[in-house]
């Protein structure tokens, strides 16, 4: 990679990191699912009018926008706002990478290697550790929710993997458009309206600005310069950036909200992240050629981003198996001999499993 899309992934990581030090501002503004709502009220609009209708069926859509808004960011935003500390909040989350190998396995047939086990082993030990360090001296409950928002983040990634939607972006605004009414109906019914109407009211410019860094920043921009990356760069050159999103999540929290961090938490993260690193196949090399980009794959990562990701942040890119190249659909000018077969497709049923998809960590 160049030196300067080195400098832009490194950036991207590190504003989904601190994406989650903004979230715990925000929580202090708005109740937790009133803020999701706006944020992907903001990230939607007035995107969606400048952009064109998503290259996939509406099904994967709405799923995706149900799944990923509604369950994982209100859940980890529902988490934060009972105590999950953002630093912590950003290393669990990356969870959803073994979550993801599990889903994909089970949905998709992908089943994983040996060092990819070993890696959902090494992780799960190091979210054990981290569960253990939370639990003596922090709400236990809001641990379970960002673990639950983790596994609905591994759900959307196989739906997102399913849909392969051409344009990352295009296909993360009208997500966004997805969970707005239903996050402002759960609003209404669990945090009331009439504390909803307080906060509307309070409204200052610096509620606005958070809404617009979690809304435009982390998700536009990280989704959109991710994409950039993807398109230019293989996955596996790429989605290893996305391991510096807790370290700048826990780092940024440090700094900004004075949380402390425990040598039992150093120790989860450093199981959790290389736990990641191989159950992604961060590091593994394969003798398939340079696959072509999946932009699809964009969305999946960010999210962590998410917690402003999405994750957005959301995973990143399924590599395909290694074999020969494809060969060029009917009418086309390139050739092809006869002895020459054609590639698996992991999205079909029968053909050699892929790699799991792995997503960074939310942006959010």
């Amino acid at each position: 990679m160049r030196p300067r899309h080195i400098a832009l992934a490194v950036l991207v990581a590190a504003l989904w990191g601190v994406n989650f030090v903004v979230i715990e501002l925000g929580l202090d503004h708005f109740p937790p699912l009133l803020f999701s709502a706006l944020r992907f009220l903001a990230a939607a609009l007035p995107a969606i009018f400048l952009l064109g209708r998503p290259s996939v069926a509406w099904k994967w859509v709405v799923g995706v926008g149900l799944v990923l808004g509604v369950g994982k960011f209100g859940l980890l935003f529902i988490g934060m706002d009972q105590g999950m500390p953002a630093g912590l909040s950003s290393l669990v989350l990356q969870i959803q990478a073994v979550f993801t190998a599990l889903f994909a396995a089970l949905a998709l047939s992908e089943r994983p290697g040996r060092i990819r086990v070993a890696g959902m082993a090494v992780a799960l030990a190091g979210i054990a550790v981290a569960a253990v360090d939370e639990g003596a001296g922090g709400p236990v409950l809001a641990f379970v929710l960002v673990v639950g928002a983790a596994a609905c983040w591994g759900v959307s990634n196989v739906l997102t993997r399913r849909a392969a939607p051409r344009d990352a972006l295009t296909f993360m605004v009208w997500v966004s458009a997805v969970p707005v009414l239903p996050l402002l109906g759960l609003s209404l019914l669990f945090e009331g309206p009439d504390r909803d109407a307080e906060a509307l009211a309070s409204l200052d410019w610096s509620g606005v600005g958070i809404i617009l860094f979690v809304a435009w920043v982390s998700t536009v921009f990280g989704f959109g310069a991710w994409g950039f990356l993807l398109r230019r760069y293989p996955a596996s050159s790429v989605a290893p950036f996305t391991l510096l999103v807790p370290v700048f999540g826990m780092s940024s929290a440090a700094l900004v909200l004075g949380e402390v961090v425990s040598p039992l938490r150093w120790c989860a993260a450093a199981l959790l992240v290389g736990g990641v690193a191989l159950t992604s196949g961060v590091g593994l090399r394969t003798a398939a050629p340079r696959p072509e980009p999946d932009a699809g794959a964009a969305v999946a990562v960010a999210g962590s981003a998410t917690a402003s990701g999405p994750r957005a942040a959301a995973g990143a890119r399924v590599r395909r198996p290694a074999g020969p190249a494809a060969p060029p659909p009917p009418g086309a000018s390139a050739s092809r001999t006869p002895s020459t077969p054609r590639c698996p497709d992991p999205a079909r049923p029968g053909t050699p499993p892929a790699a799991a998809p792995r997503s960074p960590a939310a942006a959010e």
